[in-house]
């Protein structure tokens, strides 16, 4: 088949795939991402609790049906869905009620948690608005569903044209989509949850740095700028940090070209200069709008989502933490050194040969991961959602490795090999 079939082939397959899991995927927080879709779409606050209670607790009922049956001393016994569904939504129903009750009523989401928690939420509209028209279309819970199978898909094929921008062969683009649907990027995004379009926006400004570099600056201008604007919406923090690792990633192409009596080039500084402008936007979008700061988010962390009183010394405490936090990490990752090689390998790829000025990008992108883990440095978080942007490095860096063993069975021809090492070192 032609390379455009296999694209469509890995994404029906993995779309397919997914039918395994439509229900049991939510976290804590994907409640509060569907009440605000639903309060988009012109539900009140009690229409938007009970979908979204009922869609949470059927996913809590599903996840305890199927634990039970290969429970070696609980698998004979009766299906426990009804009371586990029934439990839960009484659970839900008495603190939201009490919270309605009490007035708490602003805003789009609905209050299952306090209202400063609420405000996060508040300030992120980009993937609720992302979910309406599955939701319009679908309804909840295969809209939802929906919706993740079409942000893991997105994202998937931005990586094979991040790849296929780099003038690599259709096998290793195909690798690189591959990838993405099976490492963790693909189960992360498929969380009913933000970091699906988190993913997604940040390999758009990648691709955007990747153009650049070959020449089409304003493609790749419009493409940064974009992704980032776009990643206000959903997420500022990672605006944030995107903006700043791009312009550190320009500045240091800039500083090893220069060394080297190179011209800068008009893609480096244009990458360069959109990432700060971005992030020098979003600090004051985000004031302008008044964003919960950094001091908000840090008080959320320390006091448990606000349960606690509010600490007096939340930078020290923050500090000291990161100083215990890395070093277990660390030893809980040697453990299983998966991530680590992985990371390692992906390095080695993306900076080896006449592409380490994108390489420089790409391990600029996959940073906000490891910033956006430090900022949160919280060993009960799920699954390394976090961090999960640092997994972009091996899923575009360990298709770059193996292109040798591509490349010596499809010869590209010299004059081409000779543009795309001039353009992209």
């Amino acid at each position: 088949m032609r390379p455009r079939a296999w694209v469509l082939v890995l994404a029906v397959v993995y779309a397919l795939i997914q039918l395994a899991n439509v229900t049991g995927r939510s976290t804590p927080d994907s409640k509060n991402y569907l009440s605000y879709a639903l309060s988009l779409r012109g539900e009140g606050k009690h229409r938007a609790a009970a979908a979204a209670i009922d869609w949470a607790c059927e996913g809590e009922a599903s996840i305890a049906a199927r634990r039970q049956s290969v429970d070696v001393v609980r698998f004979h016994r009766a299906d426990p869905s009804a009371e586990v569904f029934a439990r839960c939504r009484e659970r839900e129903w008495r603190n939201v009620g009490a919270r309605l009750a009490a007035g708490q009523t602003g805003g789009h989401t609905v209050p299952f948690m306090p209202d400063r928690f609420m405000r996060i939420f508040e300030a992120r509209p980009g993937y609720p608005v992302f979910l309406v028209p599955f939701l319009a279309v679908f309804g909840v819970e295969w809209g939802m569903w929906a919706a993740g199978v079409v942000a893991t898909v997105a994202g998937g094929v931005l990586v094979l044209l991040v790849l296929r921008s780099l003038r690599a062969p259709a096998g290793v683009c195909l690798t690189g989509q591959a990838l993405y649907y099976v490492l963790p990027c693909g189960a992360t995004a498929m969380r009913p949850m933000a970091e699906g379009l988190l993913l997604a926006l940040t390999l758009v400004a990648v691709w955007g740095g990747a153009l650049a570099l070959d020449g089409r600056v304003r493609a790749g201008v419009w493409l940064v700028g974009g992704a980032l604007a776009a990643l206000f919406t959903v997420k500022h923090s990672q605006a944030l940090f995107l903006g700043l690792t791009l312009a550190a990633a320009g500045a240091l192409i800039a500083v090893r070209r220069r060394r080297r009596g190179r011209p800068v080039g008009r893609g480096v500084v244009a990458v360069a200069v959109t990432g700060a402008c971005g992030a020098v936007g979003t600090l004051l979008l985000a004031a302008l709008l008044r964003h919960p700061s950094q001091s908000e988010s840090l008080q959320d962390l320390l006091t448990h989502h606000f349960a606690r009183p509010d600490r007096e010394r939340p930078w020290a405490e923050f500090w000291q933490l990161q100083q215990r936090f890395w070093p277990e990490w660390l030893r809980r990752q040697l453990w299983e050194p998966l991530f680590l090689a992985a990371l390692a390998a992906g390095a080695w790829g993306a900076l080896r040969g006449p592409r380490r000025a994108f390489g420089v990008l790409v391990v600029a992108a996959a940073s906000t991961g490891v910033l956006t883990q430090a900022g949160h440095p919280d060993m009960a978080i799920w699954g390394g959602r976090l961090i999960v942007l640092a997994w972009l490095l091996p899923v575009l860096g360990l298709p770059l490795l193996l292109e040798p063993l591509v490349r010596g069975r499809v010869a590209l021809p010299a004059q081409e090999r000779a543009d795309l090492a001039h353009s992209m070192r």
